[in-house]
């Protein structure tokens, strides 16, 4: 019973703790039992709370038992990626300078998260301060990938997905710069959301008028990705631009036909080098779309100094967010952060200029795009998951990688755009390893994204419930 517990999607296990059938003890104890059997071989679960869970749980028992629902979740269990603060949880930042530092209030997602109703297990793994997209640390570890043990998980909410696509979490919580969402979710085979920026509020400290970092959700399927966003989404007064629409619209998402939907394709995001295998599952996805009946247009897509706005904007938000950290503590903070917050050190007042403009010119290009078609097609991730003793891929298809996070560029040039973006499962490699496609919608059309997706899941079923074997 208890694996079967972990083998359902979020929205039935909420439907069976409010109608009694599952009490949320027991939902949330088969899942405490998935993460003892499994986390310690995958290493994705971190500062981990059972028995606090338990009580939680029985708390959410006896709410109900009064006639009282906090929200949606329920009862439902979740670990939080752990750059975001759980009250009475270690934010940790996978950083040895803040390793076991108890967070004294919720950040804005967990407070959304806690009022719906949810049980806090934990914290999910992350890179040091979410520094690229490999789930490691020197404080808890390496996360590793449920299907190839061998192999990463994604990052930097590798640790969140490795969590999901295992059953030892129906759902969770993920944050996304380069393709911190959507790589994992074609690494661990699940749904990977990108909100529009502002569509999911923060409070964090910084430059809060900058797009380029969102929150979102990792989950096993569309309907739960709708479900998480109704919860996490909504105005927020700290943060300037907050979507304020009703967050309850994602609830009533129905499938959306692609007969006589237009999309545009690009194979390669403007010349990426690409994994000979993610190169012909991206082809495969395009002919599958035509297949349900779309137009799919190969476009010469102009990303022209998309790069150069993500790197800009990157390293300005290191340089806010963890220069002092590379300053004070040079031995505890890894190279690649460091390196971060010295090439901020570079932009200069002109370049800075020349970043803003060329953001502004991507966006409306991508607008005017989306006036002619419905969405884009293009891969997720350049590369199948890789060895986990790695850093990071320092070539792809004989292209040497320049930097730590320009193998992530098929993501990072979309961050560019500030778009919604989506990863959704496609195929497996020949040597069964996921790889998921990405589909780019408008700007604020997070909604009809997720119904062509809903229709792309009916298609794909038989790839989306393919599971890892532990």
């Amino acid at each position: 019973m208890t694996d079967d517990i972990t083998t359902l999607s979020a929205r039935e296990l909420a439907a069976a703790i409010r109608t009694r059938r599952l009490s949320s003890e027991e939902v949330v104890a088969a899942h405490l039992g998935r993460i003892d059997a499994i986390n310690p071989t995958v290493n994705a679960i971190v500062s981990y709370q059972p028995e606090i869970a338990l009580e939680t749980a029985r708390d959410r028992d006896r709410e109900l038992a009064r006639g009282v629902i906090r929200g949606p979740m329920h009862g439902l269990p979740i670990a939080v990626k752990d750059l975001m603060d759980v009250e009475g949880l270690p934010t940790s930042h996978g950083s040895r300078i803040y390793a076991g530092r108890v967070a004294a209030n919720d950040s804005v997602i967990s407070s959304r998260l806690r009022a719906a109703g949810v049980v806090f297990v934990g914290k999910t793994n992350t890179p040091e301060f979410g520094a690229g997209s490999h789930t490691f640390n020197e404080v808890f570890g390496a996360t590793r990938n449920p299907f190839d043990l061998s192999r990463s998980a994604g990052g930097s909410s590798g640790g969140a997905a490795a969590a999901v696509t295992t059953g030892m979490l129906p759902f969770a919580d993920g944050s996304d710069l380069g393709g911190s969402i959507r790589n994992p979710a074609s690494f661990g085979n699940l749904v990977g959301l990108r909100p529009t920026a502002g569509r999911v509020a923060s409070a964090r400290p910084g430059n809060a008028w900058d797009p380029g970092s969102v929150l979102g959700g990792l989950t096993r399927d569309v309907a739960d990705t709708a479900l998480f966003l109704s919860v996490i989404s909504g105005p927020e007064p700290r943060a300037p631009l907050s979507i304020d629409e009703d967050p309850s619209l994602f609830l009533s998402i129905a499938p959306r036909s692609f007969q006589g939907a237009r999309i545009a394709y690009s194979p390669d995001l403007g010349g990426l080098p690409l994994d000979p295998e993610v190169r012909e599952a991206t082809a495969a996805a395009a002919r599958l779309a035509e297949a349900l009946g779309a137009e799919v247009v190969e476009v010469d897509l102009d990303l022209s100094e998309a790069d150069l706005v993500f790197e800009t904007f990157r390293s300005l938000e290191f340089l806010d967010g963890h220069g002092e950290d590379a300053v004070q503590h040079p031995d505890l903070v890894k190279q690649t952060v460091r390196d971060d917050v010295s090439w901020a050190g570079a932009i200069d007042a002109p370049l800075l200029n020349r970043a803003a403009g060329a953001r502004t010119q991507l966006f409306r290009r991508l607008q005017a795009l989306f006036g002619e078609y419905d969405m884009l097609l293009a891969p997720t991730s350049q590369v199948l998951p890789f060895p986990i003793e790695w850093e990071y891929p320092t070539e792809i298809d004989g292209v040497a990688m320049d930097r730590y996070y320009t193998w992530q560029r098929s993501c990072s040039r979309i961050t560019a755009t500030a778009m919604p973006a989506l990863s959704m499962p496609m195929t497996f490699s020949r040597g069964g390893l996921p790889i998921g496609v990405q589909f780019v919608g408008p700007y604020r059309g997070d909604r009809p994204l997720l119904e062509f997706a809903l229709t792309w899941e009916s298609a794909v079923g038989d790839v989306m419930a393919r599971r890892p074997g532990l």
